[in-house]
Order: C-alpha cells, then structure tokens, then sequence
C-alpha cells in the first residue's frame, strides 16, 4: 500500500467507525527528518488515529500476537505496523527493525506503555509507567537530525466495549504474556471524539549520540523517557478538559 492509500485508508476508517479527531500544535511535526513518534496508548485504534492525523504513514512496532492471529496479522501489516518478535528476541528485532526504518527517513511510532493499558481499561487521561526501549533506540539509531516526537490522544467522548475478547484467547498465540494469563475480557475502546495534541519535538544530533556509553548512557535514556512521559502527561491534561 502506497503512503497516500496509507493516510487514506486511516481517515475512512475513522470515517466510517464516526470518530472525530481535532488537531493541536500541528506546526511541531517535523517535514524533513527521522520522526520516532511517542505516544501514549488505550484504544486498538491509536495507530489509525496517529497516522491519520500526522498526514504520513508511520511505522508502527506491534505486540507479538498481532502477528500470529492470521487476519489481525494482514490487517496491521497492511497499515505499515511490524510485530515484535518472541521476549528472547524482541528487544534486537525492535532495535534492528526500527533503526533501519529511521536511517530510511521513515517515520516509527511506538506505545512504551506496552499492552497493560489496552487489557486494563484506564481513564482517558490516565498515563501509565514507561518502557525504555524506544529511549535506547534514540541514542543509538546512526541518523542526522532524529526528532523524538511525543503526541497525546486525548479522548472526550468515547465507547468502552468491555465484552470484546477473552485475554485467555489472546495466550494462544502469545503465551508468554503474563497479561493473557487471566480471566476476563479485552476491553475495545472507540474513540468518538479525541484531541490530538503534538508536543515539543526531542532532537537528537549524532555529535550528542557520542555521549551514549556506560552510565553517561543509562542517565540520557533515563532522561529522554522522563520528557516524553511528562510531556504526553502534560498534554493529555490540557486535552481531557
């Protein structure tokens, strides 16, 4: 599917599924370099939203069970997603895939709350603890000019349908999910209506990736996930209002 079909078949999915977007700070997307989008996560339809309001398609990294039930894995391929690999191999399928994309000016996206927010149905506004991973990938992706770009989906009116899917289904295909391994149902959350607030862009130049080694390393992933966090924090309040 070309760029254009991409952005096309996000806005008439939305169009169809009546789900309103409204734009905030679009003047802080960056045009012409590396994006790694950040963005926080409570709805399966998060990847259209961003990639419908960003206007590119945006390459996003998926939960591992995406790609193994047989048309949910057509379907996210489709829209440009690739899903993460088995845990012994994730984290350097996520950092080769993803740096690859980068070094090819595409643009990634990534959810570093991972999966608990989609199986635990939280409040709109809510932001959960951060992985580091996409942080790591910042620092060491061999890019000119990488933007970090947190973005904030701020629902006002939507649909919660708690009877979805039985998460002891989803084990099935991904049983090394602790997640899976209990009672209940996948909560499906339908965004009617949802601000979509664009934060200050994180640049990083390649004479700042230098400074990537030993405890020096873990301090600017340390500090890199902390913005991003505070900046989507602070954006979801100002749009939950």
């Amino acid at each position: 599917m070309s760029s254009d079909q991409t952005v096309q078949t996000s806005r008439w999915l939305l169009t169809a599924l009546g789900t309103r977007i409204f734009m905030h700070n679009e003047d802080r997307i960056p045009r012409r370099s590396a994006v790694l989008v950040v963005s926080n996560h409570r709805s399966f339809l998060d990847p259209v939203v961003l990639t419908a309001a960003l206007g590119r398609p945006i390459r996003f990294a998926c939960h591992h069970y995406m790609g193994e039930v047989p048309i949910l894995r057509d379907v996210v391929t489709t829209l440009g997603a690739f899903p993460l690999q088995e845990p012994t191999q994730r984290s350097q399928h996520f950092l080769h895939q993803a740096s690859q994309l980068l070094q090819n000016q595409e643009m990634v996206g990534v959810f570093p709350e991972g999966a608990q927010p989609m199986v635990k149905a939280t409040s709109a506004n809510h932001v959960g603890s951060f992985q580091r991973g996409f942080a790591h990938l910042a620092w060491r992706v061999p890019v000119d000019d990488l933007a970090i770009l947190p973005v904030a989906i701020a629902a006002f009116d939507e649909q919660v349908i708690r009877s979805g899917i039985p998460l002891r289904l989803l084990s099935w295909f991904d049983p090394s999910e602790p997640l899976f391994d209990q009672s209940g149902w996948h909560p499906m959350v339908i965004y009617k209506r949802a601000n979509i607030l664009i934060g200050r862009p994180y640049w990083i130049k390649p004479q700042q990736q230098q400074q990537y080694r030993g405890k020096q390393a873990r301090e600017l992933v340390a500090n890199l996930t902390a913005y991003c966090q505070d900046e989507i924090a602070n954006l979801l309040h100002q749009g939950c209002v």
